[in-house]
């Protein structure tokens, strides 16, 4: 008997609460959400405007126009703000107070690449989105046609020249030609040309030793590019539109049009091969012509004497 009355008790009670949390939810769905309950949080390190609270609050009153707690589909505003190009991440949530949450993270631009006729920018994690109308972000440009598998380490060398107040002072952009990486710089006329994408620490590093060691004695323009996508050597050359290299560029063309000049003389000796003669031959043939050229003995005829004629008496 006491355990039919407790069953009962618990069955009540549950209908009881069952009707009071009814009761409430149907409450909470009919509320509105106003805009002073609604709080939009950009969380990025970076400040980047790309997309403002505004533009957030327009979607939620457009995926919302009754603005009922009710009528919200939380997971379907979540997934159209993801959607935006600018956005890395979003997470939108309701609590109790009918208080509406997004956290936002906007995408950070770390370069923009300009890439057959196109023009974007790229984040750390290699995403491409594009520019906007109202807001450009100051990052460093990239030109030529970078493969997107190149977008990563890209992203790690520009951060890198970031860091580093010695590169920062040099590098200004990033140019990719016949399939080389070139850093272009803020002094002079001349790139940097760094080759792959590998070894990147070594290669800057390189190039800080030149710079210190020898550059800073030379006049910037007197370069047009200097190398160091080789291991353990920097290659330089030499700007051909400044002055004091024309005495240098013409002692080097001169010599390597001697050097032209060799080569091609002992090329044309090397084919042209003297045919081999039998000397007995050749005797023959001078022989044959010298008597052909000798020209012929006249005979002369002696006259004939004539017989006595003897007459007998």
């Amino acid at each position: 008997m006491k355990n039919k009355y407790r069953i009962l008790k618990i069955v009540f009670t549950v209908i009881i609460l069952g009707f009071l949390l009814s009761f409430s939810l149907k409450k909470f769905s009919g509320q509105k959400i106003a805009d002073s309950k609604i709080s939009v949080k950009m969380n990025e390190k970076t400040p980047v405007y790309f997309i403002d609270e505004k533009d957030i609050r327009t979607i939620v009153n457009t995926e919302n126009p009754s603005r009922k707690v009710g009528d919200l589909n939380i997971p379907e505003l979540e997934k159209k703000i993801n959607a935006l190009p600018a956005v890395d991440s979003a997470n939108v949530y309701l609590n109790l107070n009918g208080n509406l949450n997004l956290d936002i993270k906007q995408r950070v631009p770390v370069f923009r690449l300009n890439k057959e006729g196109r023009d974007f920018y790229v984040d750390e994690k290699g995403t491409e989105f594009p520019i906007s109308k109202t807001y450009s972000h100051p990052c460093m440009l990239v030109t030529g046609n970078v493969p997107a598998s190149d977008y990563e380490k890209l992203a790690e060398l520009v951060e890198k020249i970031d860091k580093d107040d010695f590169s920062k002072k040099y590098f200004i952009g990033i140019s990719k030609y016949r399939g080389s990486y070139h850093l272009l710089t803020s002094e002079g006329n001349y790139k940097v040309e760094i080759g792959d994408l590998e070894n990147i620490d070594v290669k800057v590093k390189g190039f800080k030793t030149f710079v210190e060691k020898y550059l800073v004695y030379q006049d910037p323009q007197k370069y047009s590019m200097i190398s160091v996508k080789y291991q353990n050597q920097i290659v330089t050359t030499l700007n051909p539109n400044f002055e004091e290299n024309d005495s240098i560029l013409a002692a080097g063309n001169k010599e390597i049009a001697k050097i032209s000049v060799q080569n091609a003389v002992r090329k044309s000796e090397s084919l042209v091969k003297p045919a081999k003669v039998s000397p007995k031959k050749v005797v023959r043939k001078e022989k044959t012509v010298a008597a052909a050229k000798k020209p012929a003995k006249k005979v002369e005829k002696k006259p004939e004497k004539k017989k006595a004629k003897v007459k007998i008496e």
